[in-house]
Order: structure tokens, then C-alpha cells, then sequence
């Protein structure tokens, strides 16, 4: 008989340990349905209006309130501060956007980002998975049908994220946390009253979030705490304002390895949201009383004073005073600093000083060139990253022309160890010219794996096709090089008319990049390639009529064949890189 009676304690004991384990399974799946449905839902919403958005960051930041607006409305659309971000981050490399109306962008994000916790107060308010399988359904049904695929693509984030936060709602009611003596001793043995236990709580919230590098996911987590009554309102908004913390530290490391543009903006992200905590510390109670105030919750409610349903109903608005306390929080930091956003760019300047930045001739000659705009720290939006490696693309154009005219200097100087020198920083700047390609390309390669939109896609195969092309200017150039430095050694050297004809050609060459350069930092609607073609038919049309003097020319003995012979190879190099050209702008405009 204790036989049996000790079999069924073990099996019950086992039992309850699945139990748990189910319950801890559910618990973290319902967290990742969550986090994946918020990240498909923003990438698609970039996919679909990406372009828009980079327009409407461009244009609409004219002052540091429409700035700040501008950060509230894209975050809000594209439900991720993080992607605002980096657009904001994006444009000031681009030199698009000031600090200063960055810095008021982040302050909108922060406001906009708060619509996340609204969303997830009414998955909490009421059982919202019911509305979801019917969505499933139709995001089907969108996507086999290819005009509507993106909006499928939505309609299946949003439906997860509902999904997610109603089995999170339903788990934390089956973990009857409010009745769990474990959990309810734990929170109590923190003294509510302390300065120190709200201190505690803004750390774990803050490592919690850097540690599952989602404040979604950790907003969730106190939502369930707070709305079952095992934890005290206090705390639970001590670990909003850790998350809000906690958020900053992970784009902060992010940009560790970024421009120092891009560390400057997640500093100002970073000391918006410390200097929140810090004035929200002073005013704790105060202002989270007003804020309950604002939703009825009854702050000084006893759990042994009333019967356990009233008091489960006014634990139930706790996942609306949270809301309220992140959206206030947010909009009452920004209503402070937004006048002090000068202030704010010089103490952001101080802390992180630009690098001392050389000649750029120099810098590209001394050592290894970066990219600029493309940042591998930083976290990448994919939508958003097509800028960012145009603007590296523009850089690429003024660096090819830069090295085109130390070909025209190197024709002109006599000296030697002069020549040298130029002919050592001409093979510099092909090598450079390499590594952008190979760079450039990889990073395009790399977005492109992502969701895109069709107009990103072809603009992606656009831009490989340019950075081939410009990679091959910068090798016509090389290869001139090597023809002057070859006639150099061999004793040659060209007659005044012959140096005339090349300059007229590398003339007309130095045009047609300048022209390039125009179209490719230009909009596609403001510029046409027919200048670049007219360029191309002179120095085509100079090509042959040289060529043919250049025949006859030997033919009379006016200068020997190997002097011929390097003189067309600088036309007839000429002419390629005028083709090369010709096929950048078209790529460009296609």
C-alpha cells in the first residue's frame, strides 16, 4: 500500500514538472510569436513604403518640430524606433539631415515607438486571439495573389503578434502568478517604499532588455507580471524606464564600429532617455499617481481588503497605466528637451569627438580607405541601406574623377622622382577602386537577401552594374598610367601636337565624368542622359580622326612607332572610359 501511494507521488510529482516546463515552453513561444510578428510587420511595412518614408524623413525635418513630428509619424507606420533610426543616422552621413534635426527625429521615435505598448494593452484587455484566424485566412489568400502579396505579408506580422500576445495573456492566467507564493514572496521581500528597490528594478529592466535585445518582449513580460497582481505598479514602471534605458545601450554598441555621426546620434538616443529616468526619478510617485488617476486605477487597493475579483479587475488597467506611463513619459521628456536641442548637439559633440580628418588625397594615398556611409556596426534596415550605399557609390564617381585627373598631372610633369611619386598614388587609387567594388557589391548583396520592395530590387541590380562599371574607369585609368610610366623608361616621348590631341581627348574625357557625377548624385526625374551621349559621340568622333592621323603621321616618319603606339593606347583608353561612362549613367537612369 505505501508502495502505491509512493508511485502516485512520484507520478504526480512528474506530472507537475511537465507542467511547468509546458507552461515555460509556452511562455517563451508566445514571446518569439510575438517578436517575429513585430519584426515581419515593420519589414514589410519598409517593403511597401520605404521610399516614401526616406522622402518624408528628407523633407519634412525643415525645424526641430516637424522634425520631431517626422520621427512620431514614421516610427508609428513602420513600428520600429530602431529603423527610424537608422534613416535619421542614414541621412545625416548623407548630409541630408543636420544633427540637430536628427536629434529631434529620435525624440519623435520615442513618442511613436510607445503605440507597441498601446497595441499590446489591448491584447491584454481582452481575448484577442479570436480575431486572428480569420486573418491567417485572408493573408493567405493575399499572398498567392501576387499583386497583394505585401499586404499579406502584413496581415501575417500582425496576425502573429496578436497570436503571440494573446497566448501570452492566456499563459500568464494559467501561471496564476497572483496566487504563486514563490513569485508573490519574491516581489515582496523588495521594500515598495525604497528609493533603492525602484533602483533595482530600472537595472534588471535595462539588462533584461539589452539581453533579449527587444523592450517589446520585456513590456510583455511586466504587462503579465503587473495585470495578474504579483507585481506592485511601482516596480513595474521601474522596468519600463530600465527598458527604455536598456534599448539605448544596444543601439549604442551597435554603433560602436559606425561613422562618428552614427555614435553621435545614439548618444543623443542614449542621454533623451537617462535624462527621462533621471527627472522621472525625482517625481516617481507623483507622477505615476497622476497617471493612474488618468485611467481609475486604485493605487492604495489591498489585496486582503477586497475580494479577490475587484481586486483582479483594477490589476487588469494595469496593462493601460503602463501604456499611459510610456506614452507620457516620452511626450513630457521630449516637451523639455526639444528647446534645448542645440545644447544637446554640443554636449554630444563634446563627449564624441570627430576623428582628425586628413587632405583626402593624402588619406587615400596613406593608407587603407573605409566606406563612409555604409556602416557595419549599426544595425541595417534594408529599405534604407539602398541609400546609404548610393551615397557610397557618389563617393566612388568623385574618387574615379580624382584619380582621371592625376592621369592629366602625371602626362604633364618631367620630373622623376615627382612622376614616381604621382604614378605610386595612381596604383593606390586602383587598388581603392577594387576594394569599393568588392565592398560595395558584397553589401548589396547581402540587402538584396532580404524582403524588398520590386522598385529596391531593381535598384540594387542598377547599382552592381554602376560600381562594375566605375571599378572599370578606374582600371582605364591605371592602364594609362602604365602606358606613361612604359614611355618614361623607354626614352619616348610625344611632340607638342601629339600632346595637344591628348589633352583635347582627356579634355573631353574629364567632362563626361564630371557629367557622370552630376547624374549620379542628381534624382532620376531632374536629369537626362543626352549630355553624356553628345559627350560620347565627340571623343568617339576625335577617336577615329586622331587614329587616323596617327597612321599617316608614322607612315612620314614624323615620330617612330612606339611613340605611335603609346599615344593611340591613351586615346584608345580614353574612349573606354568614356564608354564606361556612358554605361554608368545608363545604368543609373534605367
Amino acid at each position: 500500500m505505501e508502495k502505491k501511494h509512493y508511485l502516485c507521488g512520484v507520478i504526480k510529482k512528474t506530472h507537475n514538472h511537465m507542467d511547468n516546463f509546458l507552461v515555460a515552453f509556452k511562455l517563451l513561444g508566445s514571446l518569439a510569436l510575438l517578436i517575429f510578428g513585430m519584426k515581419m510587420m515593420s519589414e514589410t511595412l519598409q517593403k511597401m513604403a520605404g521610399p516614401q518614408l526616406r522622402h518624408i524623413l528628407g523633407r519634412m525635418t525643415t525645424n526641430r518640430f516637424t522634425g520631431m513630428l517626422t520621427g512620431v509619424f514614421v516610427t508609428a507606420a513602420v513600428q520600429s524606433s530602431t529603423a527610424t533610426t537608422v534613416m535619421t543616422v542614414s541621412f545625416v552621413n548623407a548630409g541630408l539631415l543636420t544633427l540637430a534635426q536628427a536629434i529631434s527625429v529620435i525624440m519623435g521615435a520615442n513618442i511613436g515607438t510607445t503605440l507597441t505598448a498601446w497595441i499590446m494593452s489591448v491584447g491584454f484587455s481582452f481575448n484577442i486571439t479570436d480575431m486572428v484566424w480569420p486573418c491567417f485566412v485572408i493573408a493567405l489568400i493575399l499572398i498567392y495573389r501576387k499583386r497583394h502579396e505585401s499586404v499579406g505579408d502584413f496581415l501575417f506580422g500582425i496576425s502573429f503578434l496578436l497570436l503571440g500576445l494573446g497566448t501570452l495573456r492566456q499563459t500568464g492566467v494559467d501561471m496564476n502568478l497572483g496566487e504563486n507564493e514563490a513569485v508573490l514572496s519574491f516581489f515582496s521581500s523588495f521594500d515598495p517604499e525604497s528609493f533603492t528597490t525602484t533602483l533595482i528594478f530600472l537595472v534588471i529592466g535595462g539588462v533584461l532588455t539589452m539581453c533579449v535585445q527587444s523592450s517589446a518582449a520585456v513590456m510583455a513580460i511586466t504587462m503579465i507580471l503587473c495585470s495578474s497582481g504579483a507585481l506592485p505598479i511601482y516596480q513595474g514602471i521601474a522596468l519600463v524606464m530600465g527598458e527604455n534605458i536598456g534599448t539605448t545601450v544596444t543601439s549604442n554598441l551597435a554603433a560602436l564600429t559606425a561613422s562618428t555621426q552614427a555614435r553621435r546620434a545614439a548618444f543623443a538616443h542614449m542621454f533623451f532617455n537617462l535624462f527621462g529616468v533621471f527627472w522621472m526619478l525625482i517625481l516617481f510617485r507623483p507622477f505615476i499617481n497622476m497617471v493612474c488617476g488618468f485611467v481609475g486605477f486604485d493605487t492604495g487597493m489591498e489585496r486582503d481588503a477586497v475580494d479577490d475579483s475587484v481586486f483582479m479587475a483594477n490589476a487588469a488597467k494595469l496593462s493601460v497605466v503602463l501604456a499611459t506611463f510610456h506614452t507620457c513619459f516620452n511626450v513630457c521628456n521630449t516637451a523639455v528637451l526639444i528647446w534645448f536641442i542645440p545644447q544637446i548637439e554640443k554636449i554630444v559633440c563634446h563627449v564624441i569627438k570627430s576623428k582628425k580628418v586628413k587632405d583626402e588625397d593624402a588619406e587615400d594615398a596613406d593608407g587603407p580607405v573605409r566606406l563612409q556611409y555604409i556602416d557595419g556596426g549599426l544595425v541595417r534596415t534594408p529599405e534604407i541601406a539602398v541609400l546609404q550605399a548610393q551615397k557610397e557609390i557618389d563617393l566612388f564617381g568623385d574618387r574615379m574623377l580624382r584619380m582621371f585627373k592625376m592621369v592629366q598631372a602625371l602626362l604633364e610633369e618631367k620630373g622623376d622622382e615627382a612622376f614616381e611619386k604621382l604614378y605610386l598614388r595612381i596604383e593606390k587609387y586602383e587598388g581603392i577602386s577594387d576594394n569599393m567594388e568588392i565592398e560595395i557589391a558584397t553589401y548589396l548583396e547581402q540587402v538584396s537577401d532580404a524582403h524588398l520592395s520590386d522598385d529596391t530590387k531593381g535598384k540594387i541590380r542598377a547599382m552592381m552594374r554602376e560600381v562594375s562599371e566605375l571599378e572599370s574607369i578606374g582600371d582605364a585609368c591605371y592602364n594609362m598610367a602604365r602606358t606613361l610610366n612604359r614611355k618614361r623608361k623607354e626614352k619616348h616621348d610625344f611632340t607638342e601636337e601629339l600632346y595637344e590631341h591628348i589633352r583635347e581627348m582627356m579634355r573631353l574625357t574629364e567632362r563626361s565624368l564630371v557629367q557622370m557625377n552630376l547624374v549620379l548624385k542628381g534624382r532620376r526625374e531632374d536629369v537626362n542622359k543626352k549630355q553624356t551621349f553628345d559627350i560620347e559621340e565627340e571623343i568617339n568622333a576625335l577617336r577615329n580622326d586622331l587614329k587616323g592621323r596617327n597612321i599617316e603621321d608614322v607612315n612620314e616618319h614624323r615620330y617612330d612607332y612606339g611613340v605611335g603606339t603609346a599615344y593611340i593606347d591613351l586615346i584608345s583608353e580614353c574612349e573606354k572610359l568614356g564608354d564606361y561612362v556612358v554605361n554608368v549613367v545608363e545604368a543609373k537612369l534605367s
